[in-house]
């Protein structure tokens, strides 16, 4: 391979980029330094080193010259690349929608230009911009962004583009490469396989044709030819856009020749164009939108091993932080232990646990989580799947013995079901204790009945018997995916509804779907249901929340469940034994004394007045809003929001002065006279966040 060399051409002889950068000093102490065909950013970044970025202004030289820490120049003499590979949507349902392939129609590949007319250095916040004009990939343009957070070592690299082109669905690659003829400025390529081994890649592997492998924690390292290692990792869960199984797969790349970035060697993360190879949505880009779509660079001073484990700090290793006075609860989780349990007896001609389901894989993937309390969603499969298993009250009994078995004194497997019938939509259950009913009550039938072995068995036909059925057993119901997928329209269409203004209706789940790198947030579809439920709400009765779910199908010990994992955060001292029943699991939900979050932003305690979320605080115009909160990521902003029963009114709070790894109190009082409820949303530059349930005002 040959040696790039850096020419020393006059110059006013060469293609340049011009700079323009403030005249006056930027927050953080970040520094720009301008030399005669280069510019250097440095910034502090922590343990009393300085971060460092040289872009290159000669336009025939590699944009990035430079990327290292203290005095170590970790890479060098790279260029930004990428791959944003074009579908188009479906629209006849709008852009809120799960249901499509784009996969499954034309679409095109176009690699990154960066024409590099001109490098601008911002203040945004109490972060750098440094912005690459001039950046085109097929119909998409904008520019190429750097964004630097004084105190980290953290770097973001996004193009910022937008089309005019109409119902575009896309996926993105990134990375970093060099042409082919040049020297590599890394001596490896390394990931962590799903034995949970680091892999190294050197020599002449790194230039063979492109390879995918799957990895864990969604990360790729390069580590320096002289010392150092750069991370590259995506947002951990904006960059995936939703599918119903939580695959692995294979999200990085390295080599030769990756895609359409022909000529080109490095390394990157990946999105798959078939996903799960079921319904693969992409992500949205809505005609003029500016679509933001970014990746981190983490630079360390150490190797491979020293950079992936400071990598892990940001989702805590991928795993839920313990707070005192919560447990953590998640739903919606379409495993189908009990059809697996009953046809493997089938199949083993066994009367006891099969062998293979001592223990499933899926138990163990949440306790390495530290998920204490489990709402399963079981029997969501055709009926001639449920009838060759056994029948609904065989199904149920085995549910119930199953997940008392699979809980202990720390971890609780509880029973629910989306049973998708007699209201709209597909919404789903969860009762305090082992609960039989049956779906399809008969004419004449009773609406309960004694089993002399299963003891009451309900029977639900209508709207009422499912109401008066959480109403006899102190259950819940709630929206599963309201407003998508197969609750389109839903709960809108009942609102009025009996069912739904009763106070065994809790709301509805929240996820992040459907995926528009254009919002600096996630589930946008339903905290938006959020504020409307509660100004739809004429009475305390009615006043609903909405509890996160995962809504994925087989857990193992290969898939990469965090990056489409949210976590409840319920206020409970213990989690309840499964033989005492788990009322109070249910009566937090119905209380609304959750927060809920992705797991990288906390909010250990918020209040309104002295009210915590789920309580009637007084008004009186004047209200002090007050909570605890935690972060990994640099912070982006926290939204106070609220309602009057018509409108919703939102008060930001800039957070960009903030660094990684912290804890801080935010307190505000603001004036919310004729406010119904309000409550609380904290965000951060991965589009990481948390949010709080409602405090409600005495009117």
């Amino acid at each position: 391979m040959a040696i790039a060399v850096c020419t020393t051409e006059a110059h006013a002889q060469r293609a340049v980029t011009a700079l323009k950068s403030p005249a006056k000093s930027l927050a953080g102490d970040v520094r720009v330094d301008r030399a005669h065909d280069s510019v250097a950013i440095s910034w502090p970044a922590g343990e009393g080193q300085r971060g460092r970025l040289v872009l290159s202004l000669a336009k025939d030289q590699p944009l990035i010259r430079a990327l290292g820490i203290g005095e170590r120049t970790i890479l060098a003499g790279i260029d930004p690349a990428a791959v944003i590979t074009i579908g188009t949507r479906d629209l006849r349902q709008g852009w809120t929608v799960f249901f499509d392939n784009p996969r499954n129609r034309p679409f095109e590949h176009f690699p990154l230009e960066l024409k590099r007319d001109a490098i601008r250095v911002e203040q945004a916040g109490g972060y750098t911009k440094v912005i690459v004009d001039g950046a085109t990939a097929g119909p998409f343009s904008g520019a190429y962004e750097f964004t630097i957070y004084p105190g980290s070592r953290l770097i973001r690299s996004a193009m910022v583009m937008s089309t005019d082109r109409d119902a575009t669905a896309y996926t993105f690659d990134t990375g970093l490469s060099v042409a082919e003829a040049a020297d590599a400025p890394w001596r490896a390529i390394a990931y962590t396989d799903l034995s949970d081994e680091l892999v190294r890649v050197t020599g002449d592997a790194i230039d063979q044709p492109a390879a995918s492998p799957r990895v864990r924690g969604r990360m790729v390292i390069a580590e320096g030819a002289t010392g150092g290692a750069l991370v590259m990792l995506p947002p951990p869960h904006q960059y995936f856009y939703p599918v119903d199984y939580a695959n692995n797969d294979n999200s990085v790349w390295y080599g030769r020749d990756y895609r359409d970035l022909e000529g080109r060697v490095g390394f990157g993360v990946r999105q798959t164009l078939e996903g799960d190879r079921r319904y693969v949505p992409w992500v949205n880009a809505p005609p003029g939108t500016e679509q933001d779509m970014g990746v981190f660079y983490l630079l360390d001073g150490g190797d491979a091993a020293s950079a992936t484990q400071a990598a892990f700090a940001y989702t805590r290793g991928d795993r839920l932080k313990s707070l005192p006075g919560h447990r953590t609860f998640t739903s919606h989780y379409h495993v189908e232990h009990a059809v697996d349990f009953l046809n493997q007896q089938r199949f083993q001609q066994s009367t006891g646990v099969p062998d293979g389901l001592e223990r499933p894989e899926f138990i163990d993937r949440f306790k390495a989580m530290n998920v204490e309390i489990v709402h399963l969603g079981e029997l969501h499969l055709g009926q001639k799947e449920l009838d060759r298993a056994g029948d609904r009250l065989t199904l149920l009994k085995t549910i119930h013995e199953e997940t008392k078995r699979l809980s202990d004194d720390e971890f609780l497997l509880l029973p629910g079901e989306e049973p998708n019938v007699h209201l709209g939509g597909h919404w789903m259950s969860f009762f305090p204790k082992p609960v039989y009913w049956t779906l399809d009550r008969k004419e004449g039938q009773p609406f309960v009945e004694t089993d002399p072995e299963l003891g009451k068995v309900y029977h639900v036909g209508s709207p009422d018997d499912v109401l008066k059925l959480m109403e006899a057993e102190k259950g819940l119901m709630w929206a599963a995916h309201p407003r998508i997928k197969g609750s389109t329209g839903f709960p809108d269409k009942y609102r009025d509804q009996p069912f739904f203004k009763s106070d065994r209706y809790l709301g509805g789940a929240w996820k992040a779907m459907p995926a528009d790198y254009s919002r600096d947030t996630l589930g946008w579809r339903v905290i938006d249901l959020l504020d409307d439920m509660n100004n739809w709400a004429a009475n305390p009765g009615e006043r609903k929340f909405t509890p996160g779910e995962v809504d994925v199908f087989q857990i193992d010990d290969d898939s990469e469940l965090y990056a489409h994992m949210n976590i409840n955060y319920l206020r409970l001292d213990a989690v309840p034994k499964y033989e005492d029943g788990w009322q109070p699991v249910l009566d937090a939900l119905r209380g609304g004394a959750f927060f809920t979050t992705t797991g990288e932003v906390l909010i250990p305690s918020f209040t309104i007045n002295g009210a915590e979320s789920g309580e009637t605080a007084t008004s009186g115009g004047k209200a002090t809003v007050q909570a605890a909160i935690e972060w990994t990521f640099p912070l982006a902003f926290a939204e106070i929001v609220s309602g009057d029963g018509t409108k919703v009114y939102r008060d930001r709070i800039d957070l960009t002065d903030r660094g990684v790894f912290g804890t801080a109190t935010i307190s505000k009082t603001l004036d919310l006279r004729g406010r119904k409820w309000a409550r609380l949303e904290v965000w951060d530059v991965a589009a990481n966040g948390a949010f709080t349930q409602p405090v409600f005002f005495r009117q």
